[in-house]
């Protein structure tokens, strides 16, 4: 490379013989020359880098051999930092984010990094006139505005902000750029000549009154002016601020507010105020610290001029950093990102070299705990440091991260757990027969993430419970056996389930065995001795003669005429005293009494018509109870429980034998075995039941 010598001279920059004959031996175009001379100059005189930053410049496109022999191990790293930015301009992504900023940021281990892509933006656009291609120059001159405008206006960098918005106007509306540039050349005479006419008496009045303080004027810049005009929907002439004066005091810090509102009463007096315009952000500072005095008056000529007042204090915060001017125009405070640049804009100030070099000293620690990572169109996305492929694919879309099964990460297939990293661009990879597992939860890490897995699983257990329960009672009906909910609740209990529910779930995954589930159910509800007895005839007590059949045909009735014949009480329909009954006569069991709205009637009469013999209660036995089942729903509120139960504790000649309750989404359903007399003492304890406060539903179960 030619002109090693003369930058290292020109800028003090020192390098040794074995360093100038390195670079020496870089093969570059004079174009590539020049235009490195060129960042180097903004880097060493504008923004205040020095040897490292020189040496990484010059070294940005050397490749691995060169820079081993480079015994400096910061320039390999900054040099590292730029390649891995360069990388990101080879993805079709959407520069404006705010996240593509903050990407920049995070993969710039040093500083430096940041600060010389500035530079080299400053210089490209600095030549930009030479590019031919129109179309081109526009796009550099976008991307400048909203990239690395502000991200200068971020690092302090206020001189090259204002210049690198300019130059972006310039080059994406000319004709308005020329139009604002015209009149302010055209003007800048007068325009010095009035600033000091305002000035001058402004400036004999506050030292008359013994004030100490610094007087700034300035115009504002072209970009700003056009920003104005396009908020005021005016033109250049009709801006209010066009001029702007700065009266800084040397105040003490309790009479601060006190001075800067008795130099305002001297405006007053002097220029006429606009009250509409003034912004008093003293009595009340700013959320982001900002404290200032803001008003806007007519000087001489008729024209509006700003004037801001403030303390040395308040203007240092406002200058260095903690409340910063972008974020004076509203924007959002980062944490310790403010420290940062307050500590690299006095770096940059200071006029002590060493201090300068103390930059190698700073990393871009800010953005550890995120990670920016690109979908394969280049759209940026920021993710918690620590995020998997699959929160990836949830933060995309939900139906995305549910049938995700792995990722594609520069062509390498990636598990759904594998960790992201800066600048990785990802493919998700799906299956239509993919569903999400409890497992998930272990190595996601957004909580978008969590959330959307916990609802999918939720939602796949009310399938699955629904399936189960649907399973269970087709394949019931088909081995016919009659269903009864509290009592697959009851043994859903006995199996160590929490809630029925989680039976039926059981039973839709496969963890459950409906045949052994089959014989427990059948089991338990096996009649005993005690719950349904063998009734004779011998039993019952004599009803009145009327009571006796009227037709001519075959009737059982239940009295002690039935003393020598067994029968008993069918358990699928619980019938009692009272009931509309049929007799039913079975193979080995004798005859089984059925309610005539069984469940099982209108099978049982039209396939086995012989085998029904009409029947009905000819009398009671004595102290006999019969057991039958309620099912009650109701809100599920505090003490409900207790006083239903207390009804029927109290109820005479009523026992309460068993009781489940299942609760969900603020309901709940129970399921009360009775021991009743007859069909009208349980008609009257169901109807009370019904009207107990919280009671939706008390209905007799078959």
């Amino acid at each position: 490379m030619k002109n090693v010598e003369t930058i290292s001279r020109k800028y003090n920059i020192g390098f040794t013989a074995e360093e100038e004959q390195l670079l020496g031996s870089l093969l570059l175009t004079d174009d590539e020359v020049r235009f490195r001379a060129s960042v180097i100059d903004v880097a060493v005189t504008e923004v205040g880098l020095g040897k490292t930053a020189v040496a990484a410049i010059l070294l940005r496109d050397a490749d691995e051999t060169v820079l081993r022999q480079w015994n400096d191990e910061q320039v390999r790293v900054i040099v590292e930092g730029l390649k891995r930015v360069a990388d990101l301009y080879k993805v079709n992504t959407s520069l404006e984010t705010e996240n593509f900023r903050k990407l920049l940021l995070s993969l710039a281990e040093d500083v430096r990094v940041v600060l010389i892509i500035i530079a080299e933006r400053a210089a490209l656009m600095r030549q930009l006139n030479t590019e031919p291609d129109s179309d081109k120059r526009r796009a550099i001159a976008q991307e400048t505005s909203f990239l690395y405008a502000p991200l200068a206006h971020r690092l302090g960098l206020y001189t090259i902000k204002t210049e690198l918005e300019d130059l972006s106007l310039k080059f994406t509306e000319y004709d308005v750029y020329k139009e604002i540039a015209h009149t302010l050349n055209e003007t800048k005479k007068h325009r010095d000549a009035y600033i000091d006419a305002f000035i001058t008496p402004l400036k004999k009045k506050l030292e008359d009154m013994g004030f100490r303080f610094t007087i700034k004027g300035r115009t504002k810049s072209i970009h700003s002016i056009y920003k104005k005009m396009l908020k005021q929907n005016v033109g250049v002439d009709h801006i209010y601020d066009l001029f702007a004066i700065r009266i800084i005091l040397d105040s003490e810090p309790e009479k601060e507010k006190a001075e800067c509102w008795q130099v305002y009463s001297v405006i007053a007096d002097m220029y006429q105020p606009n009250p509409k315009r003034l912004r008093d952000w003293l009595t009340i500072p700013k959320s982001n610290g900002y404290e200032s005095l803001h008003t806007t008056v007519l000087g001489p000529e008729q024209k509006w001029v700003e004037v801001q007042i403030r303390t040395r204090r308040m203007d240092e915060i406002a200058e260095k950093g903690v409340a910063a001017h972008w974020k004076y125009k509203g924007g959002k405070s980062e944490g310790g990102m403010d420290e940062f640049l307050k500590s690299v804009r006095e770096m940059l100030e200071s006029e002590d070299v060493q201090t300068k070099e103390a930059l190698q000293d700073f990393r871009l620690n800010f953005y550890d705990e995120e990670v920016f990572v690109f979908t394969p169109n280049g759209d940026l996305h920021k993710l918690p440091k620590g995020a998997t492929v699959l929160d990836f694919a949830f933060a995309i879309h939900t139906g995305l991260g549910c049938r995700c099964v792995g990722g594609k990460i520069g062509g390498r297939q990636v598990p759904i757990k594998h960790v992201l990293h800066n600048g990785d661009q990802v493919e998700i990879l799906t299956s239509p027969q993919q569903k999400p597992t409890q497992a998930w939860l272990g190595f996601v890490c957004t909580s978008k993430a969590r959330n959307k897995i916990r609802q999918a699983l939720k939602e796949k257990e009310y399938k699955d419970a629904a399936e189960g329960r649907e399973m269970l009672e087709r394949r019931f009906k088909n081995w016919k056996i009659e269903y009864e909910e509290g009592q697959v609740s009851k043994l859903a209990k006995k199996l160590g389930y929490k809630a029925v529910s989680d039976l039926y779930q059981a039973l839709a995954q496969g963890r459950e065995d409906i045949l052994a589930l089959r014989d427990k159910y059948v089991e338990m509800t096996e009649p005993t001795q005690k719950e349904v007895p063998i009734i004779s005839a011998s039993e019952f007590v004599q009803q009145p003669a009327q009571d006796a059949p009227r037709s001519h045909q075959d009737v059982l009735v239940i009295d002690r005429n039935l003393s020598k014949v067994d029968y008993r009480l069918a358990k699928c329909c619980n019938p009692i005293y009272g009931d509309p009954v049929f007799g039913f006569v079975s193979v080995t069991k004798g005859i089984s009494i059925h309610r005539e709205t069984c469940p099982n009637a209108a099978q049982m009469k039209e396939r086995f018509p012989y085998r029904i013999i009409p029947a009905r209660w000819s009398g009671k036995a004595v102290g006999q109870q019969y057991p039958i089942t309620l099912r009650v729903v109701g809100n599920d509120d505090i003490g409900i429980v207790t006083n239903i139960t207390s009804l029927i504790n109290k109820e005479s000649g009523v026992l309460l034998r068993t009781i489940s309750i299942d609760s969900h989404d603020g309901l709940f359903e129970g399921h009360l075995t009775l021991l009743v007399d007859d069909i009208n003492q349980l008609e009257q304890i169901r109807k009370k039941i019904a009207t107990v406060r919280g009671v939706k539903s008390c209905t007799r179960q078959m």
